[in-house]
């Protein structure tokens, strides 16, 4: 008897502004290659200028009806968490049949994501997150992350320079000079150097802090002056080079270090993460309370939580005479790219789960283990368990 074929699913995109699919035609020929019926819902790439018709070309089928898609999908690959409302009514949950795999940027640690991973638990549904791909040589293909970071640390510069109420670059006029903006940028990874380049080009003075002795330098080699604190790397630096969790000892000592930067500054980044986990807070309402009025803080890390204590999820408010912006999807921004980016590194991720024409969950493959958040009914992420506070 042969195996059966695996369908995978490609629905339109829920959250509010996103305009990325999570897969886009050139992808799809590479699953129907791999031996794969693939199920594209009707306009789900138009957003990101992908019609029906390319997708067809490619071999997929398209259809309108998602509930439909979802009932047959043994597979869902989407870019953003499920949500709780779909064209029927129904959280997108309900719509994905028992024992189903999902995966995407299921941000499981965010404690607003916590109710939906303990109901795709409970659904028996396997997911797997693409933010938890882990730095390795080998998986340098499939950094979703790494991806949309770039993509982020720039559109989150770019906004805020259209928002921002005075010009960005010095610029010379008859009745004097005006001087540059003055950017702050909280965390050095992927996000907050394509943030700093940014800034750069477009004109701004830039100060970038960062505990990691690494980042810090390469901060420095973009022309950004280092502002904060140093502290021994063996605390700061975690596996594949990433931030590691503070202790609250250590965090206040930062959020002392950074706090007169932060009143200093016209615009400030928050990108400040820790792999796998909520994001530390960094910047405090009274901070906030102290810069000048229209100032803007741009919070990158809020899909784990944010690093500004005032930051609502997905909006942008008026705090103090403050614009903090929340937006929960900068790569849904720039569509196209960020899509074309993102589907390859789900499909280079889809090849190692495969074999043999079917799905294969090996939990003893760091990069399996590390993107497993569920799994026959248990959640099993540790960054989540902790966020829980369930961790061993």
């Amino acid at each position: 008897m042969s195996p059966q074929q695996i369908v995978l699913g490609i629905p339109k995109e829920l959250t509010p502004g996103e305009k990325r699919v999570g897969a886009i035609p050139i992808t799809c020929e590479r699953y129907v290659k791999m031996g794969m019926r693939v199920l594209v819902e009707t306009s789900a790439g138009e957003g990101a200028f992908f019609s029906d018709e390319d997708y067809r070309a490619a071999g997929a089928e398209i259809l309108a009806d998602v509930e439909s898609l979802f009932a047959q999908a043994d597979v869902i690959l989407k870019v953003k968490e499920l949500q709780p409302s779909s064209a029927g009514g129904k959280h997108e949950v309900e719509l994905m049949k028992e024992g189903a795999t999902l995966i995407c940027f299921i941000h499981p640690a965010s404690l607003l994501n916590h109710d939906t991973v303990r109901r795709i638990a409970a659904k028996g549904i396997t997911s797997l997150t693409m933010d938890s791909i882990p730095r390795i040589t080998r998986a340098q293909k499939m950094d979703a992350l790494t991806a949309m970071s770039t993509v982020a640390g720039y559109k989150a510069v770019v906004m805020a320079a259209d928002r921002f109420s005075r010009f960005f670059p010095m610029t010379m006029t008859a009745v004097g000079t005006i001087a540059p903006a003055k950017v702050l940028v909280i965390g050095t990874g992927i996000v907050g150097l394509q943030a700093i380049a940014t800034a750069k080009r477009l004109g701004g003075v830039v100060t970038a802090v960062d505990v990691r002795p690494e980042a810090r330098e390469q901060a420095a080699s973009l022309g950004a002056k280092v502002g904060g604190f140093e502290m021994p790397s063996e605390l700061a630096l975690g596996e594949g080079g990433y931030a590691r969790a503070l202790s609250e000892d250590w965090l206040v000592k930062e959020r002392e270090s950074i706090a007169p930067l932060v009143m200093d500054s016209d615009i400030v980044i928050g990108a400040a993460l820790v792999f796998g986990e909520t994001a530390p807070i960094l910047v405090t309402e009274e901070m906030v309370r102290g810069m000048r009025n229209g100032s803007i803080i741009s919070d990158v890390s809020v899909d784990q939580g944010g690093n500004c204590s005032l930051t609502q999820h997905n909006m942008e408010v008026w705090q103090q005479g403050v614009l903090i912006s929340g937006i929960a999807n900068l790569p849904g921004y720039v569509p196209t790219d960020s899509t074309m980016m993102y589907a390859n590194t789900v499909c280079n991720f889809m090849e190692t789960l495969v074999r043999n024409g079917q799905l294969v969950i090996d939990r003893s493959d760091e990069i399996v283990s590390s993107t497993l958040v569920t799994i026959a009914g248990e959640i099993v992420h540790h960054g989540t368990l902790k966020a829980m506070g369930h961790a061993q």
